[in-house]
């Protein structure tokens, strides 16, 4: 019987091409009425750690048995594996890269499988360069229609699944220090430092991958800084953020995913 489920996509496919919409057609040949929901395609092209994060961010807002449907790929047709994920509150179906590592920070995998049963994928013989569309489609749309999970491959062990390694965020006797994880599309610098680590309104970020230690303002908007000037608040989803009102904090700290940025409970002067 059809559970009928949300099936969302995130890739870097982009929107130029055919791929997005060809994905569409080979779950929609399985069930059209599966509601199909773009978290986006505009992840940076091959960029794991956005698509981590960006899935990571997006998965809670949606129904518990939502099924994720994540391809950002760069090692398609090669020995990595493709996986499919049951989380309590979600499914996730992808390649085994490091880009469910975000959502499995913060959901235990209940079980996991290979998908390794043709009889779940769009063809046979799936492309070695598309498996977006001949077997994660596919595969996704099947367990959206109430395929169950161990039908589509043998188990494989949550502890396997490939991790993403960036910096830990660690508490410090001064603040705390973590990493930029993501640069979003107005350049502000999304760091790994949760709320939960910042202690009270007198606190400053200091960054020191620059020939001088640069000491940045925290604020609670982007606009309690100067239009130009740089500025660290909480963002709407709970991370510090470095920002520059009415500008880009990445075209002016020239900082990258991993980058280290601490917080310290002290006023700039």
């Amino acid at each position: 019987m059809s559970k009928n489920r949300i099936i969302t996509l995130l890739t870097d496919f982009g929107l130029s091409d055919v791929y997005v919409g060809v994905m569409k057609g080979a779950i929609a040949q399985i069930n059209p009425q599966l509601k199909v929901i773009d978290i986006t395609h505009q992840i940076p092209s091959q960029n794991i750690a956005a698509g981590r994060f960006c899935l990571m961010t997006a998965f809670a807002y949606f129904p518990p048995e939502t099924v994720h449907i994540a391809v950002v790929d760069p090692g398609v047709g090669s020995n990595r594996r493709g996986i499919a994920v049951k989380c309590a509150n979600c499914l996730l179906v992808g390649p085994d890269n490091g880009l469910f590592s975000g959502v499995l920070s913060r959901e235990s995998a209940i079980a996991a499988v290979e998908l390794t049963n043709p009889q779940y994928w769009r063809i046979p013989e799936p492309s070695s360069t598309f498996h977006g569309r001949d077997i994660f489609a596919a595969a996704g749309a099947h367990l959206a229609n109430g395929v169950a999970l161990e039908e589509l491959g043998r188990a494989v062990r949550a502890a396997s699944l490939v991790q993403l390694q960036i910096p830990n965020c660690a508490v410090t006797g001064t603040g705390a220090v973590g990493c930029v994880q993501y640069v979003d599309r107005y350049g502000n610098l999304i760091t790994n430092i949760p709320n939960d680590c910042i202690i009270g309104n007198n606190w400053s970020v200091t960054i020191t991958n620059s020939p001088d230690t640069i000491c940045i303002p925290s604020g609670k908007t982007y606009s309690d800084s100067k239009p130009g000037d740089l500025i660290a608040i909480v963002g709407s989803d709970g991370w510090l953020e470095i920002a520059v009102n009415s500008g880009s904090a990445q075209s002016v700290l020239q900082l990258q995913v991993g980058d280290k940025v601490e917080i310290i409970y002290i006023d700039c002067v």
